[in-house]
């Protein structure tokens, strides 16, 4: 089977992290998929370096381009199916005719409601499927009007590292100037509102209250970042809030880490979450969006709502007890393993082309 893979997105966010991950996973089991990406983005970066087989077009008047290279790469024949993982790319495969001569299956990762113009109804109406990344994306798919049986569920994975072994732990905390007795907690997503970054903190005074050694470290960039920064700065936290932008190398994040919190107000599912989880942390989450999907409260991980006083009674909660910290490390990392792999996702993605060419 040859599917191709289309994403037209510039920045390197969860979606890009998942689309390569896929490719791998397609890779690995016989199947030679190939990439239409944006030329110098990130996501065609990675998959040369993981050598699939990438096309590339400029970002200038990017979907009619990818159109074109579209039709040009389908030209012989080879292509099985399409997939396409963003808006632009779904535009550009319908631009394409893609659904006239193979199936169209299009990602979906945020519970927005469907845009209504008629564009929007016409590259809706050439889709085979949207596949959804959690029943409450799909949900917000069928309250828009898109029929149930044009949709599937297929969960995003992470990998599963091997535990962070105690001088990883050091090199890491070193590498962020934390001090061995200093508790870390950590966040890792966009600086866009709905993240919630700065419910984090403006509940850090409380906890410090009780506990004057904790700290927060918040990778990522965005456009509210500036905003947090100062937030930061007003509350005199600027010593105990780490705001050091994007970072490519996340297990030595995670390995710095005592505990990860996710204030998020909507999430799709939340792979940094996940990620966190099958690291061993233990975690405190929302359950807005898809994240009650994820997170079984009190097993898996405390749930507060994303404010800042339900976020600081969490992080005081965990933190005096040890033995909550280690049974939801354990709980979540299992949970993970069990339910939320790449593994996982691959398989039932491979599944679901499978069904389709059926």
């Amino acid at each position: 089977m040859i599917p191709l893979i289309v994403d037209l997105e510039t920045e390197w966010r969860g979606g890009q992290s998942q689309m390569l991950l896929l490719l791998k996973g397609l890779y690995e089991r016989g199947h030679a998929a190939e990439l239409i990406a944006v030329k110098g983005s990130p996501l065609a970066h990675h998959a040369r370096r993981e050598g699939i087989y990438v096309h590339t077009i400029s970002k200038r008047a990017r979907r009619f381009r990818a159109a074109a290279r579209i039709r040009s790469v389908m030209a012989d024949g080879r292509i099985d199916l399409v997939h396409v993982n963003e808006a632009h790319a779904l535009t550009a495969a319908w631009l394409a005719g893609v659904h006239r001569r193979v199936p169209l299956l299009s990602s979906r990762r945020i519970g927005f409601p469907l845009q209504k113009n008629w564009i929007s109804r016409a590259r809706y109406a050439a889709l085979e499927k949207f596949v959804a990344n959690s029943k409450a994306v799909a949900r917000s798919v069928i309250d828009s009007g898109f029929p149930s049986e044009r949709i599937a569920v297929v969960n995003e994975g992470v990998e599963i590292p091997a535990l962070v072994q105690p001088h990883e732990r050091q090199l890491a905390r070193k590498r962020w100037g934390v001090a061995d007795d200093e508790y870390l907690i950590g966040c890792a997503s966009a600086f866009v509102p709905e993240k919630g970054q700065r419910h984090l903190v403006n509940a850090l005074p409380a906890v410090k209250e009780q506990f004057p050694k904790v700290r927060l470290l918040l990778v990522g960039e965005g456009r509210c970042r500036a905003e947090v920064q100062g937030l930061t700065m007003r509350l005199n936290l600027e010593s105990s809030v780490l705001l050091p932008g994007f970072t490519s190398n996340m297990r030595e994040f995670y390995a710095a880490l005592d505990a990860f919190a996710f204030p998020s107000e909507f999430e799709g599912l939340g792979t940094a979450l996940q990620a966190a989880m099958a690291y061993a942390l233990p975690a405190i989450s929302t359950t807005r969006g898809a994240l009650g999907e994820v997170v079984d409260a009190g097993r898996t991980a405390l749930v507060a709502e994303p404010d800042a006083p339900s976020f600081a009674a969490a992080i005081i909660q965990l933190m005096r007890d040890p033995e909550l910290q280690r049974r939801l490390a354990d709980a979540g990392r299992q949970e993970i393993k069990n339910r939320f792999s790449v593994d996982r996702m691959v398989e039932n993605t491979l599944n679901l082309y499978q069904q389709l060419l059926r």
